[in-house]
Formats: C-alpha cells, sequence, structure tokens
C-alpha cells in the first residue's frame, strides 16, 4: 500500500531545504541567469526531439507526417509544408541545421554549469568564513564541551556536503525540473491526439517513481547523520593521537590506537555503504519502471503504426519524450537523496552559526586604553558546570603596578581565577571591576588587549619565529623584535639555528624544546608591552640557569605592571607584593611573602616542604 508523506513532514522538509538555500541568498542574481540558461537548453533540447518526427517519417521513410485527431491550424499548415518538402532538400536543410542546434545547446549547457559552480564554490568559501569567524566569537566554554574533530569536520565535510546540494544538485533541481514539465507538456499534447490511453500510462508510473523516492530518502537522511557523526570522531581521534604521536608511542599504545581507529572507521564504512546502497537503487528503479511503461504505449497504440493511421516519427517522437521525462525524474530521486544528506549538514552547520557565546559584548560597550587604579574581585564565584564552584566569595585587590602572586595546591582554583580576566569566561556571581567599572562593560578587544598572557601550556602557530614573537603586535620592527626576544633570554639560542628569526618552529612549536618555546612565549608578552601581565607558571619549563635569568627579565617586564603570577616554585614569588594561597577555590590566607613566613600559615607549610633537605 502507498504511503503518502505527511503535510508535517512536507513541510518540515521545505523549510530545512530552504534554510540550507540561504547559504546561496548573495548569488541570487547568478542563480537566476543560470535559470535562464537553463530554460534555454531545455528548448533547444526539444527542439531536437521534435526532430524525430521529420527525420523519420519524411527523410528516412519518405512518407508523411500523420498525426490523428483535430489540430490547431497553425500546426497543421506546417506539416502539410514539412510534407511537402522534398526528403533531398529537407535533409539539406538538418544538415544545417543540427550542428548549429547542438553548438546553441552546448554554450547554453556550459553558461549554465559555469555559473552554477560560481555559486557552489562562493557559497564553500563564504560558509567556511562564516563558520571560522563564528569559532572567533565564540567564548572558551564552547571549546571546551566540542571536539577539535567534530568542528574540523563542520569546516570540510559538511561544508563539502551542501556545496554538492548547492551547485550540483540545485542545478539538476532546476534544470531537470524544468526538462521534466517541458517534456510532459510535450508528451502529453501528443498522447492524447494518439489515445487518451497514453496519459494514464504517464499517471501510473510517476507516483510509482516517487513514493519510493520520499520512503529511501528519509532512511538516507537517517544513515547520513551517523556518517557526519563518524567522520567528526575520525577527525578527533586523529587529531588527539597526532598531537600526542609521543605520549602513543612512549606508552606502547600503538595498537590499542589503531584499534580504535579501526572500530571508528568500520562504523563509519557500514553507514557510508547503506546510504550507497539507498541512493544507487533509485537509478535502476526509476528506469524500470519507466521501461514498464514504454511497453505499455507500444502494447496500446503499435496496430496505430502497423495499419498506417499514426506515423511511425510521431509515435517515435512521444516515446522520446516520454522517455526523456525518465531521466529526469531519475537525477531527480538522485536530488532528493542529496538533499537529504545536505540538509543534515546544512542542520549542523547552523549549530555553529546560531551558538550563543556565552561571553558576550554590551551594546555601547565603553572603551578602556589605559589602567589608572588597579582591579578588583568583589564577591566572585565561577563554575564551569552546574554542579559545583570552582571559585567561591573571592574577594581581591590588585592596585596598579602591584605584584600578585597566587599559590596552593592544583586545581585550587588559581588559573581559573586569572583567565576571569580577559574574559575567557563570566562569572556567575559578583563582579570584577577595571578602574572601579565592571569589565563587562568594555569592549572586549579593548580589554584583551591590556592583557599580555604567558601560561604554562604553551601555544606557538606553525611559522617563523619572528611572528610567534610578533604576534601581540604584527606592527612591531625587526628592532623590536629582536629586543622583546633578548630580553626573554631567547636571543641566543635563535641565533644558533638555521635560519635564525625564519626559522619555522613546526606544529604547536614542535621543533623547539619546552624551555625554548617558553622564552618564545615570554617575548611575545615582552613585546605586546601591555599594562596587565599574567604569567601562569611561566618559567615552569626553564632550567635553573635560564629560569635565573628569566626571572630578571619579568620582574623588568612587571615593573610598572599590574602582574599575577602563578607559581608552584615559591621561589618566584618572593618579590611579590601580596601573596595569595588558594585552597580549593577560596582564598584562605593573604600577605607578603615575609608576613606569612613568619607565621603559621599554610604558605609556610608549603614553602617548608619545598625547601626543605
Amino acid at each position: 500500500m502507498i504511503q503518502f508523506p505527511k503535510l508535517k513532514a512536507v513541510k518540515n522538509y521545505l523549510k530545512e531545504y530552504f534554510k540550507l538555500l540561504r547559504f546561496a541568498k548573495s548569488y541570487r542574481g547568478t542563480l537566476a541567469l543560470a535559470g535562464l540558461c537553463m530554460g534555454i537548453s531545455t528548448i533547444f533540447e526539444g527542439v531536437s526531439l521534435g526532430m524525430i518526427i521529420p527525420l523519420a517519417d519524411r527523410i528516412f521513410t519518405n512518407k508523411e507526417i500523420i498525426i490523428p485527431g483535430k489540430l490547431p491550424p497553425f500546426l497543421v499548415e506546417l506539416i502539410d509544408k514539412l510534407n511537402s518538402i522534398e526528403p533531398l532538400i529537407f535533409l539539406k536543410y538538418i544538415i544545417i541545421f543540427v550542428p548549429v542546434l547542438f553548438l546553441l545547446k552546448g554554450i547554453f549547457t556550459f553558461l549554465q554549469d559555469f555559473l552554477m559552480n560560481i555559486v557552489g564554490q562562493g557559497v564553500v568559501r563564504d560558509v567556511r568564513n562564516r563558520l571560522y569567524s563564528k569559532f572567533q566569537d565564540l567564548s572558551m566554554e564552547f571549546y571546551g564541551r566540542k571536539k577539535t574533530g567534530e568542528l574540523m569536520a563542520r569546516v570540510t565535510n559538511d561544508v563539502s556536503i551542501i556545496t554538492n546540494a548547492i551547485s550540483y544538485a540545485l542545478k539538476d533541481l532546476i534544470y531537470e525540473s524544468m526538462k521534466a514539465v517541458f517534456f510532459a507538456v510535450c508528451a502529453f499534447y501528443i498522447g492524447f491526439k494518439i489515445s487518451w490511453q497514453l496519459p494514464l500510462v504517464a499517471f501510473v508510473i510517476l507516483p510509482c517513481i516517487m513514493f519510493p523516492v520520499v520512503r529511501i530518502g528519509k532512511r538516507i537522511k537517517k544513515f547520513s547523520l551517523e556518517v557526519q557523526k563518524k567522520i567528526a570522531d575520525l577527525n578527533s581521534l586523529m587529531a588527539e593521537t597526532i598531537q600526542g604521536a609521543q605520549v602513543v608511542k612512549a606508552f606502547c599504545r600503538e595498537d590499542y590506537e589503531l584499534e580504535r581507529f579501526k572500530k571508528i572507521n568500520q562504523h563509519y564504512y557500514k553507514f557510508t555503504l547503506k546510504t550507497a546502497k539507498r541512493m544507487l537503487v533509485l537509478s535502476p528503479f526509476t528506469e524500470f519502471v519507466g521501461v514498464l511503461g514504454v511497453v505499455a504505449i507500444l502494447w496500446i497504440v503499435g496496430n496505430e503504426v502497423i495499419s498506417g493511421r499514426l506515423s511511425f516519427g510521431v509515435l517515435a517522437t512521444f516515446l522520446a519524450f516520454l522517455m526523456s521525462m525518465i531521466r529526469p525524474f531519475k537525477k531527480l530521486s538522485n536530488v532528493y537523496a542529496i538533499n537529504q544528506q545536505a540538509l543534515t549538514a546544512s542542520a549542523r552547520i547552523y549549530d555553529i552559526l546560531e551558538e550563543d557565546p556565552k561571553v558576550k559584548e554590551k551594546e555601547n560597550a565603553d572603551e578602556i586604553k589605559y589602567l589608572n587604579q588597579g582591579i578588583i574581585f568583589n564577591d566572585v564565584e565561577f563554575s564551569y558546570n552546574e554542579d559545583e564552584f570552582v571559585l567561591g566569595s573571592i574577594n581581591l585587590e590588585a592596585k596598579k603596578g602591584e605584584v600578585v602572586a597566587l599559590v596552593g595546591h592544583s586545581g585550587a582554583g588559581k588559573s581559573t581565577l586569572v583567565g576571569l580576566i580577559p574574559r575567557f569566561y563570566d562569572p556567575q556571581k559578583g563582579s570584577i571591576c577595571i578602574d572601579g567599572v565592571n569589565i563587562k562593560d568594555f569592549k572586549i578587544k579593548d580589554l584583551r588587549s591590556l592583557i599580555a598572557v604567558v601560561s604554562q601550556d604553551i601555544v606557538l602557530f606553525n611559522s617563523t619565529i619572528r611572528d610567534n614573537i610578533a604576534y601581540g603586535r604584527a606592527e612591531a620592527s625587526e628592532s623590536e623584535i629582536i629586543e622583546a626576544a633578548k630580553k626573554a633570554h631567547a636571543y641566543e639560542f635563535i641565533m644558533d639555528i638555521p635560519n635564525k628569526f625564519d626559522a619555522v618552529v613546526g606544529d604547536r612549536g614542535f621543533r623547539l624544546s619546552g624551555g625554548e618555546k617558553q622564552r618564545i612565549a615570554i617575548a611575545r608578552a615582552i613585546l605586546k608591552n601591555s599594562p596587565i601581565l599574567i604569567l601562569d607558571e611561566a618559567t615552569s619549563h626553564l632550567d635553573s640557569v635560564s629560569e635565573k635569568l628569566i626571572k630578571e627579565a619579568l620582574y623588568m617586564l612587571m615593573e610598572g605592571k599590574t602582574s599575577f603570577i602563578i607559581a608552584h616554585r615559591l621561589s618566584t614569588v618572593q618579590k611579590a607584593d601580596k601573596v595569595v594561597v588558594f585552597d580549593k577555590g577560596k582564598i584562605i590566607e593573604m600577605g607578603t611573602h615575609q608576613t606569612l613566613i613568619e607565621s603559621d600559615s599554610a604558605y609556610k607549610k608549603l614553602y617548608d616542604l619545598q625547601f626543605s633537605v
């Protein structure tokens, strides 16, 4: 029993499809021009099929064109003229006309394909730009819950899928629909003239093709979602194991990671085959149904041709138009299948584009260029999820030019606290104020331009040493870059490597040692010369000699700047104006190094533990 698609399902499909087409909104003019070329190509193709009548009846068999039934006067006059032309003269006309016809058809076919490629490749460029732009706008909370491979899959695989839907499938949707309608009108008109039974055959064929296509399309959409999920999983696994190749090899986990990859890849293979099977079955199915229709037509009107009441050319032309309808419907069935895949990919892309950043800039935000007084934390509470607060009731003041050291066990909340200053995250409660103004009132870029960060997790980009040092000040001169490298004690090792400042550091600075990467990061912060400085274990990867030199450079750098130092090595915080001790997300002690060391404090216990012999 044939199940008609529900109206709600049709509405949802159209809603999702028009949302997909919004990606091509800026190419409406190009699409219109491509549509015009498709219309002209369709007419040329119809004319080429109509030439079967004179070729079969007048040239090859030298018989009259016979169409039963009453015809319009202009058509009767045209047939009489064609019947009066000698076959040899007609052949000469055809020899001249056919090459011109197919040349023009070829030109417009090329134009429509080229214009649709402009649309398709333009959409690829635009959507990838929009996605990457969105990645820059989204807050750190988003990256904390999304896998790198999943985001890469959105930019590569998902965008490619919607491109197929817009450049190729949309072209086929417009072009093949035009041809299907044009050929149907011609076939139905000729069919009615031959026998009223012939159009009924078409009315039977079309539902037999369309409804299975709709049912198969639903399954394709479901499997496509699984395919795209597995692509994201594969990308994520590859990103993890490539970046962590040293750890994988050190722990001899190559076989384990290979099995993980094979398992995900097998699932991808399985769902890809299921999708392909359903897409491939559509073409032979529609072709078989079309052949059944042709057989039925031959059975109905074959005797008319044999008896001479219908010329062979007219029947051949009718069959040509009818069979030509099958190819557009075959392509349209593939369009439907491609669109089902694309709708899934489109939804995944819109998930990113419509993601609401947790950290937002208020309208008409204030500018801030300088730090005049200091930074104050007022009853700040923060959690990465609703279950447990990482920071609770933090009250802290850092006056302009003060060096504030944050100490405590790992996981106490020190890095989280300094991450709130540049608004990587926003606290759930309380406020952080600069010069008495809530940092939420400032423009985010202005705020972050006041801050230089050196963290223990050093991120260098796969570019030159020069580019990495100048990352925070692209306009810096060569002499300024060199001076920053010297202050960070990076100049010496830079001059010892090939290409010096033009040396490419590799992915995440893979070609440099941990200490070298850290000195490059410190040089980057020195060059930025921001009034607020955050040093999160900035000397953790340095040897004792380099650490001593870097500490002197950092103290010089911190002069006149409001600085936050996170350090497990308490030797690096002794000159701080204020030492703040954290435990389980709360401040438990605060004072200078000397006052805390002279009391029975938690800080003194940490200090004694580190320096006990």
